[in-house]
């Protein structure tokens, strides 16, 4: 990499007594600096769901919306991968706040047109920037937080999504108000997503030995089970892909398994709103209310979830990801066929507590499967099943099949996702046991 995307350099390292209280100090900075960021990327993100039903009153059909919404999926899966490899030997500091800053300008110019054609152009541009937020994530969090906690550390940042996912129902109906009409459904997110990235250039750190820190591995004491050469040593991109991702059965069967889980995942909340109004007659304010439940109940599901893998599991992430799948087979049902506001929003929460823990698990497993210096090409690879597999299938095909056999058609193919990725996590199923080899020791040696 160039310019300002180069990995920062390393520096003389700290004093003994100082690295202490220096590494707590930075950990804590890092974690917020990658929450906050990635929280602000949903707000670019999700908007678009929130709008829907009110570019259906435009004339627009749920055909068109679901084609246009499937753009962010198509270049969202394919750039979580490449920019996954670029960013697995670039500065996370400017590359994530890039990406955030470039998907706000681009949400600037949804509301100034109705063509088909630009919004699925702009969608795509959207999508494609907003894959330059999860990789840089795990670059930060496999440096900064050791195998042994990962679990853990991980869940909690997951739930960036949700709040971010779920906040955006108050910053859209801010928008509505402050802009007096939909179109700021998309100004006040764009401008929140600028000034966010400019103020995590300020605060975001790249490796802890930029900062005159040892590696995570030699603080923690904890060495992780992969086996490479020199874990400091920046990989090229061709030995990331072909050495560690493409031979790796494993990051196949997950990535497979990602398809169905996103499916489900984006089948449910990015329809919430259209499903609720015209199946169930919510209205917008019920609508919103349960958009947020479903985001928002899946902030304690998702730590439970990271800290059972860990504490119960050895580090194994199938089998409470197959828990997780199965409640979500049930509650997608209970979904489908009830039409009282209680029971769809304890649903919907139920959903969204079950559901983001194999959202995260999967995204886990990757970084675990792999050597630090090829996390964001891992996870990338897992989240481009996700979104070009899942995602679109969930917009475009969702859309087409509600649009022709109702919503009964559009539960049923949910259903069927949720068995497929419950087959293809089983095959995974001790992958990464922990208990298996000896945590205080360099299995590199």
């Amino acid at each position: 990499m160039i310019g300002i995307f180069k990995p920062a350099s390393y520096i003389e390292r700290l004093p003994k007594e100082k690295i202490d209280p220096a590494y707590k100090r930075y950990r804590l900075q890092v974690f917020l600096s990658i929450y906050i960021g990635y929280m602000i990327y949903y707000f670019v993100r999700s908007n678009f769901s929130l709008a829907k039903a009110y570019l259906v009153h435009e004339g627009f059909t749920k055909t068109q919306l679901g084609l246009v919404a499937s753009a962010l999926g198509l270049a969202y899966g394919i750039s979580k991968f490449v920019m996954g490899n670029l960013s697995d030997r670039s500065n996370p500091r400017y590359f994530l706040a890039a990406g955030l800053i470039l998907s706000g300008i681009v949400n600037l110019f949804f509301p100034i047109t109705t063509s088909v054609t630009f919004m699925f152009v702009l969608m795509f541009l959207n999508g494609w920037f907003q894959g330059m937020g999860w990789p840089p994530c795990g670059r930060t969090m496999t440096h900064w937080f050791s195998d042994g906690e990962r679990g853990v550390k991980m869940s909690i940042w997951n739930t960036a999504h949700n709040v971010g996912g779920g906040f955006i129902a108050v910053i859209a109906l801010i928008g509505v108000s402050m802009f007096g009409s939909w179109k700021g459904l998309f100004y006040l997110p764009a401008l929140i997503a600028i000034c966010g990235g400019i103020l995590y250039i300020v605060f975001a750190k790249d490796t802890p030995q930029s900062v005159g820190l040892p590696p995570i591995e030699e603080y923690k004491n904890d060495y992780p089970e992969v086996k490479v050469d020199d874990r400091e040593r920046e990989m090229t991109g061709k030995e990331i892909l072909f050495k560690y991702v493409l031979n790796n059965k494993y990051l196949w069967y997950i990535a497979i398994a990602n398809v169905f889980v996103y499916l489900v995942r984006y089948g449910v909340i990015n329809w919430v709103p259209t499903y609720l109004q015209e199946a169930k007659h919510f209205s917008h304010k019920d609508t919103a209310i349960a958009f947020q439940i479903y985001e928002y109940a899946a902030i304690p599901g998702t730590i439970i979830v990271g800290w059972i893998s860990d504490r119960f599991f050895s580090g194994r992430r199938a089998p409470i990801g197959i828990i997780c799948m199965i409640g979500v087979t049930v509650g997608v049902f209970v979904y489908w066929n009830s039409s009282s506001l209680i029971v769809i929003n304890v649903t919907l929460a139920a959903i969204g507590a079950l559901i983001y823990g194999p959202v995260m698990l999967i995204g886990v497993s990757a970084l675990d499967m792999v050597p630090k210096k090829a996390g964001g090409t891992a996870a990338g690879f897992t989240g481009l099943f996700g979104y070009m597999g899942g995602q679109v299938v969930a917009e475009i095909v969702m859309g087409m099949v509600v649009d022709k056999f109702s919503w009964d058609g559009g539960f049923m193919l949910l259903l069927a996702s949720c068995v497929l990725s419950i087959v293809f996590l089983s095959f995974t199923w001790n992958v990464h046991d922990r208990s298996k080899y000896n945590m205080n020791e360099d299995v590199t040696a």
